[in-house]
Formats: structure tokens, C-alpha cells, sequence
């Protein structure tokens, strides 16, 4: 194997890119990303990076390059093939005329002054990992046969193997978009948002009580803004931690200085009226109207209903097997391995055994796996990833790790529930067996248990 394309410039994508290096492979290795940063924290984006001063917004660094390859010794771009059978993975490439960059590598995203640093690798990794990347520019298409990735801006590159790392785009609602309608997945998205939310005090609605839509919230209160968030469920985070733990969610939203407005859906979006909103050409929001028929005044709304993974540049491949294939995800062994032989698929948007996972220990766990089983041209290992994350909300840190299932029963076994037990830790358990823990403000006790559920997940495995 001479050439590994990584398709997502993303937390995994950077994962299998260390973890190809680590375990031997000393090829061609080539990193293409849609967007044009180079790859970065996410989890902050709806905390500390949305709540953080905007007293400063000059740029400090220069825009990265976009549409471009590049490696420690030479920038260079890379020309479309001819038509018909893609080059074979090695032979020469048609090359534009190279820049006069040498051991140069991608700037990083742009960075001001009030910014957190959500960089994952410094300079000094980056050379050594010797990956070219080709940023700015999605992936469109892939040449099953020749394993040849397609750009949206007319180029291909051929490898010998393929790791699918593009992560998943948030949902918006149906309807022509409005100006004051923001999602938060992306940096642009958090920059555009914190713009937003700069200067006099703004009537804000989150329509989502998951954890997106709840760390938004408590960020946009923090703020100092007049904060409505919107559930159809009864109570935020039911799927996540069942019924009792999901009222305590409830009850932070409450306490922390949000409405909490459960069990209705959204109907529409207001428009304001034209004269009032004339610079901006689809309309600006001004209310969000609920399903039973209220009505919200709303300066800024920001949607925060889930993910959906990014496949559509996979459709009409084997991977989409007829057509509906992609819907959740890219289909995997339980190996992160897909039917077409030297592609792998790694974090948000790889369904693995059947199951599509959003979680950090996705992204950072499951390419240790997935690119020994690309090197071994097999499965030879399965991914055990044990879920965890964590969510800033209101001052208060929640942390989960493990899995709950649906009939599991939770009980408090340190802490308690009141806002003067100072937090709790939660044992979840099914069939008189710990499944999941979850604590807020307690983060030895989260530990401990963490680390006693995998001990125990590992003996049983």
C-alpha cells in the first residue's frame, strides 16, 4: 500500500492520520477536508468559544490556503485526469505549477484575539505526520474500482486505501432560510453566531434541548440574553438518560435562567415584515411559532435538532447498496471495515456493527482498529469503543460513559439531586449489572466509576 486517502479533515480524520504513522505505514498520505480549516476542537464551540469575549475581532493570522496539496517539501496542485480509467494508485500525476512554499503546511484556521485555541496539532506534529492537505474543497464521488476520490472542483485523487472520516452536518428546518437562523457544528457556523450575538441584549430561541441546543442556551445566558429553549419531548435528554436524570436536565435550564418550553414541537418561522429587515434579501426572523399555536418574538434562533452523517458524495457507490444504504451512516464490520475492500470508515459518520455512535470515544477510539484492519487488508480486530462524553451546562459539568438500555434503573449512589447536594453520581444498571454512570460536579467519583465499568466491560468481553 503506497498511497492513503483521508476523506475529513475532522477529529477522526486526524486520529487515523496519527495512527497510520504509528503503526508503520510510511506512504503517500493525502488529507482532504471541506472545509477550509485545518482540523479542531469542536466540543467548545457551543461553550467556552460562544461565551467568550467578543471585545476583539481583528484577525491575527492569515487566511489558510484552500485548494491546495501540501507537503514538507513542495506546495503543488493537482490537475484533474484525463476521462475514462483513473491514474493507478503511484504512477505519476499531472501537476500544476508548484508554489515557491517549501516545508511549508496549511495555516490554521483564523484565530482572533478573544478566541480560544481549538487547535489539535501544532506545527511540529503536523511536519512529522508528512501528510498533504487539500483543504476547502468536499468530496463528491468515489471510483469503487480504483478507489479514486472525486473534488468538487474537477480534480481526483487515487490511493491504495481510503478512510471515510467526514463526520455528519447539523439538520435545519424546512422553509427558506432566514437571516437570525443559525446551526453550530462548524467553526464558521460558531463565529457567525457569536456575531450574532454581540452588542445590546437579543431575545434568543433554541429550538433542541438536547446537548447542542443546552449548551447554546447556558452560553446565550451567560451572555446576558433572554434565552427560551424549545423540546417536543416531554423532558430534554430522555433518550440519553432516561425519565429522572432527564428531569434534573430540565430543572438546570430552570435554575439557570432559560424557559424551558417541553412536549411542542415548531411550526414555522416568522419572517419580519419587509421593511424592517431591507438589507437582507430571504427575510430576517422575528418570531418562531410553536406547534400548539404560540407564539415566540425571537431576534436569534439557533437550531440545534440533531445530525445527519455526510453520505450523499458516497450515493450510487457499492457502499449504498441499491439506494437508502447511507441513510444513517456508512455500513461497517464491527471492525470499521465496509464492503468494498481497502475503505474504512471511522467517527460520527460510520455506522459500525450497526450502530452509528456521536461520540468523542468514537472519533479517538475507533481508528486505532479501523487502520490496523486497512493494513492487514482484513478484520483482524473488532472496536470496543466505551462511550463517553461530557456537557457544560449552567456552571454545572454532566459527564456519561457506558451504555443505558432502555429497561436499565438508575439509582443515586453519591450526592444528591437538591442544588445544595453540590452534584451527584448516578449508577445506572440492567439485569443487577452496572451498565453507565453519570455525575454532574463530580469528577473523581466519574472516574473511579468509569474506570470500574471498562475494568468490568473488559473481563466480560
Amino acid at each position: 500500500m503506497r498511497t492513503v486517502i483521508v476523506v475529513g479533515a475532522s477529529l477522526a480524520g486526524l486520529h487515523a492520520v496519527r495512527e497510520l504513522r504509528a503503526q508503520g505505514f510510511d506512504g503517500r498520505l493525502v488529507v482532504i477536508g471541506a472545509e477550509p480549516h485545518m482540523p479542531y476542537d469542536r466540543p467548545p464551540l457551543s461553550k467556552s468559544f460562544l461565551a467568550a469575549s467578543m471585545a476583539s475581532t481583528a484577525s491575527t493570522a492569515p487566511a489558510p490556503t484552500t485548494g491546495t496539496i501540501t507537503t514538507t517539501s513542495t506546495t503543488t496542485a493537482l490537475t484533474a485526469p484525463a476521462t475514462g480509467t483513473p491514474p493507478t494508485p503511484g504512477a505519476p500525476t499531472t501537476l500544476a505549477t508548484p508554489t515557491t512554499s517549501i516545508g511549508a503546511v496549511p495555516a490554521p484556521a483564523p484565530v482572533t484575539a478573544d478566541e480560544p485555541d481549538l487547535t489539535l496539532a501544532d506545527d511540529e506534529e503536523l511536519a512529522e505526520l508528512d501528510a498533504e492537505w487539500l483543504l476547502g474543497t468536499p468530496a463528491t464521488g468515489l471510483n469503487t474500482g480504483s478507489r479514486a476520490v472525486l473534488l468538487a472542483d474537477g480534480r481526483a485523487v487515487v490511493g491504495d486505501g481510503v478512510v471515510i472520516a467526514t463526520g455528519a452536518t447539523a439538520r435545519s428546518l424546512p422553509g427558506p432560510p432566514l437571516a437570525g437562523v443559525h446551526t453550530l457544528r462548524t467553526l464558521d457556523d460558531a463565529r457567525a453566531l457569536r456575531t450574532a450575538l454581540t452588542g445590546r441584549p437579543r431575545r434568543v430561541v433554541v429550538i433542541g434541548g438536547g446537548f447542542i441546543g443546552a449548551e447554546t442556551a447556558s452560553s446565550c445566558v451567560t451572555l446576558g440574553h433572554d434565552v427560551t429553549v424549545v423540546e417536543a419531548a416531554p423532558l430534554p435528554l430522555i433518550p440519553q438518560f432516561g425519565s429522572d436524570m432527564a428531569a434534573f436536565c430540565a430543572d438546570l435550564h430552570r435554575r439557570g435562567g432559560a424557559r424551558l418550553l417541553t412536549g411542542t414541537g415548531v411550526a414555522s418561522l416568522h419572517p419580519a415584515p419587509r421593511s424592517a429587515c431591507a438589507s437582507d434579501s430571504g427575510g430576517r426572523v422575528a418570531a418562531v411559532e410553536l406547534a400548539d399555536g404560540r407564539l415566540l418574538p425571537a431576534d436569534v434562533v439557533v437550531v440545534g435538532i440533531g445530525a445527519q452523517p455526510n453520505t450523499a458524495w458516497l450515493e450510487d457507490t457499492w457502499l449504498d447498496g441499491g439506494g437508502g444504504a447511507l441513510r444513517d451512516g456508512v455500513p461497517c464490520d464491527e471492525g470499521c471495515v465496509t464492503a468494498l475492500p481497502q475503505v474504512i470508515a471511522v467517527g460520527d459518520v460510520a455506522r459500525v456493527g450497526g450502530i452509528r455512535a456521536e461520540h468523542w470515544t468514537s472519533a479517538t477510539e475507533q481508528p486505532r482498529v479501523a487502520v490496523r484492519n486497512l493494513l492487514a487488508a482484513r478484520t483482524v480486530e473488532s472496536a470496543n469503543a466505551f462511550p463517553y462524553f461530557w456537557s457544560d451546562q449552567y456552571g454545572s459539568r454532566l459527564q456519561f460513559a457506558g451504555h443505558r438500555p432502555a429497561a436499565a434503573t438508575v439509582r443515586v449512589e453519591e450526592g444528591g439531586l437538591n442544588p445544595d447536594d453540590g452534584g451527584f453520581l448516578a449508577v445506572y444498571e440492567h439485569e443487577g449489572h452496572p451498565t453507565a454512570v453519570l455525575a454532574v460536579d463530580r469528577p473523581r467519583a466519574f472516574m473511579r466509576a468509569r474506570r470500574e465499568l471498562r475494568a468490568r466491560r473488559a473481563a466480560v468481553v
